[in-house]
């Protein structure tokens, strides 16, 4: 009571001292915030002006600036700068004020007027009367500042000689204090050590222990009073800490398996996988058995809703010792409806069965089994259901054998969060699975499921797709015949994976094969498939203009197009942002094929360019996709190499290199969609082909019908005559009458009879219907009803007009060949 009596006293005399000196120091602090404040103001005042005379001097709107950061920050700092001013002194705040009006009436009287000025004629504010004119309000108001701080400096001096005074107080008053307290500390020290500080250092002794792990530590209670009371809390605390180690240890135990159960469960998005994931997760160190049994449904991973009293797939099973007694994996499980297990499927409960051997109801689903599982040593039970967004998907059972005691219900709540996680991640792999079979699905009806039978190039072709994490691509290729017998070889590439990227392959590839109809040059097919990706990026992306670079790059789509002619062995290429071929000639070495790369497409603005290769008979040409040469642990370059070094490998077929190829560059690591198109190229023999020159004058169509004829005859065609001779008159005709020099007939005989006519008219024929009385219109129309198909196609000279017609079956001869086979024999 001394103690505090004598702290009061000196807190009573100290408090006014504290009191005046924080009253002085605040005034000596608004004091330097007035200051600061006004000369912040007066620095806005400066830059407002030095922006405006630049303005007037070099006319640029660069200069102005400063003059409109100073002009948007003067209001607000003018405002707060009259406020502090008038807060502790009227004269100051009337000065303030002042001022303020006359940054104010110079803003708006001079500043505004001449930068409006300058604007209009800024020869008219560059007189010496509108500069001295603003140098006389700049000074008034710098005089203005000038005589405010002047005075404010004056009551910043005394109030600091007030905040000096005031500490000298408050020194005194605080020394008078201590040397009293320490006085009183030194007698009342003694009675601490003996009566409180030795028991306090027991306390301490056995706290110590405590901390550092040693929760058996107790302190003797001997003391009275208040010691101990202490003595007492402290051997409770030390209970307590021993119960609360063991629960936590419990905890920490229970956590740990949680987070395991997060990072170890789900690490493929394969179902089966995900179970046995679960299994090796909690066993042993939160069941000694644990086993999951899935709907069939959701092992094949569709969407059909289980019934209840389904059959259920045991998918994965494990424990500490022989899981013999348990129905082993792959077995179908039916539990009757008062079983455990049945109850939890049905209901989306979880069920606890403490003592199994006193359970009649888990013991009449299959007394067989149970009466195995209850010799085994298994003698508690929890069944939990496995669902995901409101789908029933199977049971987790979780078996107790080494520990005595039961399953308890904080055991339940645990298991329950456990199946909980489990049953997201099931179903997020059987929702991946089942999409992705539907895209793979979608990708095989797109892709073509068999090569056209045509005689420019012998065939041999690979798709493989990636891996399931990465998910169905949009790699695509294509064998197109064309007139001529000239064939176009197709490969392309959607960037991205899903079904997107396969639908969208869907649509390039029917848009290549409308395009191919039109029988346009690769450079031009390209430009139109450039065309169609923009439109495509426009629709599928509302808001995004036709043509937006970055819209396109997400479609990320290349394509590489090329045509082969037999006849003249003739390829001629163009890609868009796509590998160029490898070629493998006929004595085995390799060629990368070098030319101009376009733009992927949907960039739009560039044309394509084409390469021309002139091939021997029997050169593979090798198109693939990125996937193919690209992974993770090489570059592209390294991936041309370990391609050209595949193709020059000797083989037996093309087949046979295709697999050579694929081994050797993907070995089951294909980490992007792959595609592999190999075409060895043919040549027809010029017994296959004749040709004439026809002169533009309409009396040589009888004699150039003749020479049809003839070939016909010499080709063993005779049936084909009358046709033959139509389908030349006309096309001849019509090109001597509607198109120009030099006109050419061409028959080209293969699996079918080809008659083409060349002109150099860029014109294009149009098949229609004459009416009663005309005299003309009805050739192409005749042609197009006696043959199998016609058309036309433009070249760099010209236009050409084919129409092909089916051979006659050929008829054996003496020894049984056939006169087809005479001929090629021949």
């Amino acid at each position: 009571m001394l103690l505090l009596g004598l702290v009061s006293g000196a807190f009573a005399f100290l408090l006014p001292a504290i009191g005046g000196l924080r009253e002085a120091v605040e005034l000596t602090n608004h004091s330097r915030h007035v200051l600061t404040t006004a000369n912040h103001l007066q620095r806005l005042v400066i830059d407002l002006e030095t922006g405006q005379r630049g303005f007037v001097i070099a006319g640029e709107e660069r200069f102005l600036q400063p003059w409109r950061q100073a002009r948007a920050a003067i209001p607000g700092q003018a405002a707060t700068f009259e406020r502090l001013a008038t807060a502790r002194s009227a004269a100051q705040g009337e000065r303030a004020r002042r001022i303020n009006q006359s940054i104010e009436a110079y803003i708006r009287d001079y500043s505004i007027p001449v930068v409006e000025a300058a604007r209009r004629d800024p020869a008219s504010v560059r007189t010496v009367a509108v500069t001295e004119d603003g140098k006389r309000r700049v000074d008034a108001i710098r005089d203005q500042f000038q005589r405010f701080v002047s005075f404010e400096d004056q009551l910043l001096a005394s109030r600091q000689q007030r905040a000096a005074e005031a500490a000298v107080r408050a020194t005194a008053a605080a020394s008078v204090g201590v040397a009293g307290s320490i006085l009183l500390i030194i007698v009342f020290d003694t009675y601490l050590i003996r009566s409180i500080v030795r028991p306090v250092r027991k306390a301490a002794a056995v706290a110590s222990r405590l901390a550092g792990g040693d929760l058996t530590a107790r302190m003797p209670e001997t003391g009275a009073g208040e010691i101990g009371e202490l003595e007492v809390a402290f051997n409770s605390m030390g209970r307590s800490l021993e119960e609360s180690r063991r629960l936590t240890e419990k905890a920490h135990g229970r956590l740990k398996l949680l987070y395991d159960a997060s990072t170890a469960v789900g690490t493929t998005l394969d179902v089966k996988r995900t179970a046995e994931e679960l299994v090796q997760v909690v066993v042993p160190e939160f069941a000694d058995f644990v086993t999951v049994d899935l709907v069939v449904a959701v092992m094949r991973c569709d969407d059909h809703q289980p019934d209840e009293g389904e059959t259920l797939c045991r998918v994965a099973i494990g424990g500490v010792g022989n899981t013999a007694s348990f129905h082993p994996p792959g077995a179908l499980v039916t539990w009757a409806p008062s079983t455990p297990q049945a109850r939890s499927f049905d209901d989306g409960l979880a069920v606890i069965e403490p003592d199994l051997g006193a359970s009649t109801a888990w013991r009449s689903g299959d007394p067989e089994e149970a009466a195995r599982i209850l010799d085994h040593g298994i003698h508690s039970l929890i069944t939990t259901p496995l669902r995901a967004r409101g789908r029933r998907m199977g049971v987790v059972s979780f078996w107790r054998s080494r520990l005595p005691g039961p399953f308890d219900e904080e055991d339940l709540s645990y298991a329950v969060e456990l199946a909980a996680k489990a049953g997201v991640v099931i179903d997020n792999a059987r929702r991946y699975t089942h999409e992705r079979n539907t895209a793979l699905a979608l990708q095989r009806s797109l892709l073509p499921q068999r090569l056209p039978v045509q005689a420019a190039v012998e065939i041999a072709s690979r798709y493989l797709p990636a891996g399931a994490q990465a998910g169905v691509g949009g790699d695509w290729f294509d064998v197109i015949p064309l007139s001529g017998c000239r064939v176009a070889l197709v490969v392309g590439d959607v960037v991205g994976h899903g079904i997107h990227a396969a639908a969208t392959m869907g649509r390039l590839r029917t848009a290549v094969r409308t395009l191919a109809d039109v029988d346009l040059p690769p450079d031009e097919l390209l430009t139109h498939l450039d065309d169609l990706v923009i439109h495509l990026t426009g629709d599928e992306q509302p808001g995004t203009a036709e043509g937006d670079t970055a819209a396109s790059a997400e479609l990320g789509a290349t394509c590489l197009y090329a045509v082969y002619d037999p006849v003249s062995r003739c390829c001629t290429t163009a890609t868009a942002g796509h590998p160029l071929p490898v070629l493998v000639t006929p004595e085995g070495t390799t060629e990368l094929v070098s030319g101009p790369v376009g733009p992927p497409l949907g960039i739009g603005g560039l044309p394509f360019e084409t390469t021309e290769l002139c091939l021997t008979e029997g050169t593979v040409i090798a198109l693939f996709t990125d996937g193919l040469i690209e992974a993770r642990h090489r570059d592209i370059d390294q991936g041309l190499a370990e391609l050209r070094h595949a193709l020059a490998l000797p083989t037996a077929s093309l087949e046979d290199t295709c697999d050579t190829v694929t081994r050797a560059l993907l070995d089951g690591r294909a980490a992007d969609d792959a595609a592999l198109l190999l075409a060895r190229t043919e040549a027809l023999s010029p017994d296959q082909i004749a040709t004439w020159d026809v002169p533009a004058d309409p009396a040589l169509v009888s004699h150039t019908r003749k020479l049809a004829i003839e070939q016909l005859l010499v080709w063993g065609l005779d049936e084909m005559e009358f046709v033959t001779g139509l389908v030349v008159s006309e096309l001849v005709t019509n090109a001597m009458r509607h198109g120009t020099g030099p006109i050419q007939l061409r028959l080209i005989r293969n699996r079918t009879l080809i008659c083409e006519v060349s002109d150099g008219s860029n014109t294009a024929p149009h098949l229609r219907r004459a009416r009663v009385f005309d005299e003309g219109g009805r050739g192409l129309l005749l042609v197009a009803q006696m043959t199998q198909g016609w058309g036309t196609r433009q070249t760099t000279r010209g236009k050409t007009i084919w129409c092909e017609q089916a051979l006659p079956p050929p008829a054996p001869n003496s020894d049984g060949a056939s006169g087809d086979e005479v001929f090629r024999a021949a």
